[in-house]
């Protein structure tokens, strides 16, 4: 099975391959390199295609497609990014990034993607207050950072929470434009792996 792995230079995408190339798959690495998210690229494994390119460039997106069986899609613009006018960027890998992808396998008949996202669009995470019990934290205070509080209080008494294990379906709490841009992928309602077919219509499973 050839498997298409977008983002496959990075730091998870590079385990992904070498997962995918130790039991016996061929791998198709396509990355743009983005600095924020490489300093040091690791090494590509011996007989992996190497395609350095962009998910929001379509002819090489429609190339690397050729011949493949399945895509793994971890290319995305992580981060927080400097300040709001980063948000094109975001926008435009992320979601124009994925709607290009999932454009060109409907094209080519690949059917089979794994998409990944994180844990970012389910915002602080989960929280639990003795008094109280499961509850969603407020944005920290630029007060209490300044002061090296990073731990937030709870909403209602101000006490210190404990945390706890996101699980899957828990309601999505996007915070800031990654998050945002994450959730909005096509197909991906939430944060957690997902296996979709590809086709007329699109189903995730």
């Amino acid at each position: 099975m050839l498997i298409l792995v977008t983002g496959g230079a990075g730091f998870i995408g590079s385990h992904i391959v070498s997962a995918f190339t130790s039991a016996g798959h061929a791998a198709r690495v396509f990355d743009a390199l983005l600095p924020a998210a490489h300093r040091t690229p690791p090494p590509v494994p011996d007989g992996v295609d190497w395609r350095h390119a962009d998910v929001r460039d379509r002819g090489a997106v429609v190339d690397a497609l050729r011949g493949v069986d399945a895509v793994c899609h971890q290319a995305a613009t992580a981060g927080l990014g400097k300040d709001f006018a980063d948000a094109p960027d975001y926008v435009g890998c992320n979601d124009l990034g994925t709607s290009l992808l999932l454009a060109g396998m409907a094209a080519a008949g690949v059917r089979r993607l794994v998409p990944a996202s994180s844990m970012v669009v389910y915002g602080q995470g989960r929280y639990e207050c003795a008094e109280h019990g499961v509850v969603r934290p407020g944005p920290r205070r630029i007060a209490e950072l300044d002061a090296s509080h990073f731990e937030p209080p709870c909403p209602h008494c101000g006490e210190l929470l404990s945390a706890g294990l996101v699980e899957e379906g828990a309601p999505t709490d996007p915070r800031n434009v990654h998050a945002a841009t994450e959730l909005a992928q096509p197909d991906q309602g939430h944060g957690h792996l997902t296996a979709t077919m590809v086709g007329p219509e699109l189903s995730s499973g």
